[in-house]
């Protein structure tokens, strides 16, 4: 398929950086996430652009991704909404025909609703014949509980059948009560008062929880626990037995239940740093892992993605943004104009969005 590439223009690389809000856009008002609200939204005029992207020749996945990457979730909706008003079509079917690859993919995502996105990302993690645990947990452990509340609804309603359900058949031993006890949405709420007789407890709990078949207490205090709570019994914990609480997962737990513990322990400790750390490992892969990425970066572009950009940079020594642009080079080298991507590689556009949505 043919992309438009107007009149001439500069290099590829100039191109792709002349759509990206670079590193010195600030937090999105009232939030740590780096997507703002358009104030010039005019849904009319983007319904237009769009139509045209789509409309001529060859589609023009720029004004594509202008769109869509420049406007919040709500917006995004708006458009579809009168998108669907004004042509008496389905905006998603209408850019799922005229796109293909990773950059179908990302648009699927940016249309979705927040829950239906989740819902969809959870329904493939428990049902893919890979491990579970990585996805599973990061949705249900860093989703509001109004917002996981409702991705569950979802879930049921799009795949007709509860998440427990699949959980329960897809996960077994202490992942599965895990997945289960945060897919319940009963972790306590901070009051802003810390009962530090409680963190007493939970600390002499884990303790004794060391031993077989204690593995209740390690599931209710990591999963109904609140989070300022947590941070404390950890920080205790460490105090009376010289060692962090990670140490003694590692000796008493294996396999999924210790990838789980350790991973909801980051979550615990330092939300923003545990997905800095997924976005690092994704492009250490020998192919980045654009699922990863393109998840991450949507998912929290509205909540606090200036938060893990700095968790980034504090731990790596360099920004997320230049690490995305220097992993990725490589894939920048090739035109689409002088010679098709292999199959192998991802969209050049796909990257595009990628860096559009780390810096918008």
């Amino acid at each position: 398929m043919s992309v438009t590439s107007g009149k001439t223009r500069p290099s590829l690389t100039q191109e792709i950086l002349s759509h990206l809000g670079l590193a010195n856009k600030t937090a999105a008002w009232g939030t740590l996430g780096t997507l703002r609200t358009f104030l010039s939204f005019s849904v009319d005029k983007d319904v237009q652009r769009l139509l045209r992207a789509i409309a001529g020749q060859g589609v023009d996945c720029s004004a594509i991704m202008g769109v869509l990457t420049n406007r919040t979730r709500e917006q995004r909706q708006l458009i579809c909404r009168a998108f669907q008003e004004r042509t008496q079509q389905d905006l998603l079917k209408s850019l799922q025909a005229a796109l293909s690859g990773n950059l179908e993919r990302i648009v699927i995502a940016l249309l979705q609703s927040a829950a239906q996105f989740d819902a969809q990302e959870l329904r493939t993690a428990l049902k893919n014949s890979g491990p579970a645990e990585d996805v599973a947990l990061e949705i249900l452990a860093t989703r509001s509980a109004p917002h996981l509340q409702e991705c569950l609804t979802v879930y049921k309603q799009n795949f007709q059948v509860e998440a427990e359900e699949d959980i329960k058949s897809e996960t077994s031993d202490i992942l599965q009560e895990l997945l289960l006890a945060l897919a319940k949405g009963v972790r306590d709420r901070y009051s802003g008062i810390i009962d530090y007789n409680l963190v007493e407890q939970d600390v002499q709990a884990l303790k004794q929880a060391e031993a077989p078949s204690t593995e209740g207490t390690w599931v209710l205090i990591f999963t109904q626990r609140n989070l300022e709570h947590l941070i404390r019994v950890f920080d205790q914990y460490q105090r009376c037995t010289g060692h962090e609480l990670e140490k003694t997962v590692q000796n008493r737990f294996h396999g999924d239940a210790q990838a789980a513990l350790l991973s909801l322990a980051s979550v615990i400790k330092n939300t923003p740093l545990y997905f800095a750390d997924k976005l690092h490992q994704a492009l250490q892969d020998i192919k980045p892992n654009y699922q990863v990425l393109m998840r991450i970066l949507i998912s929290r572009s509205e909540t606090d993605l200036l938060s893990i950009r700095a968790e980034f940079k504090k731990k790596f020594g360099k920004s997320l943004y230049s690490s995305l642009q220097v992993r990725l080079s490589y894939f920048l080298t090739w035109s689409p104009r002088a010679s098709p991507l292999p199959s192998t590689l991802p969209s050049l556009h796909t990257t595009k969005h990628v860096h559009a949505l780390e810096n918008s």
